[in-house]
């Protein structure tokens, strides 16, 4: 498995439509908004496949989002998403970020917890699918970073 930045769309749009419109049922007008264009796109790689994907958005004030994370049904369980997120968190530390945000479907939330971040605030819905807002400080404890 590698990870790579793509500035091809088409790759993380097909990932994205795979596993939140045809496999989760998000209307696809909810999936596509204009943050796209100024983010960084990683891709996880099988088999020189794409399988997974995440969205890098930096914010205001030092805070990173980690966005759009989805990897394909026959490659979860595998560690490729916490390759993933702990990959998108060490490009926020490089870049001297301080703070890294994103919005967990809640039953994710143990595996984001995993990986450093705590929850803050209420749940809510978002496209019909429960989330809750988790962060973690940055740079990162190592005993998180190694996780």
């Amino acid at each position: 498995m590698r990870i790579a930045e793509t500035g091809d769309l088409r790759i993380p749009h097909e990932l994205r439509r795979a596993v939140f419109i045809a496999e989760q049922g998000i209307p696809e007008p909810e999936e596509w908004d204009d943050k796209d264009g100024g983010a960084v796109h990683l891709v996880a790689w099988s088999d020189e496949v794409p399988v997974g994907t995440i969205r890098l958005i930096r914010g205001a004030a030092g805070t990173g989002h980690i966005t759009r994370v989805c990897v394909l049904g026959t490659h979860r369980g595998t560690g490729l998403g916490a390759a993933l997120i702990r990959e998108g968190l060490a490009r926020f530390e490089a870049e001297g970020l301080t703070r890294a945000e994103l919005s967990a479907q809640t039953h994710a939330r143990a595996f984001y917890a995993r990986l450093g971040f705590a929850a803050y605030g209420p749940e809510y819905d978002d496209a019909g699918i429960p989330h809750v807002a988790m962060a973690q400080p940055l740079p990162r404890r190592a005993d998180a970073a190694a996780g």
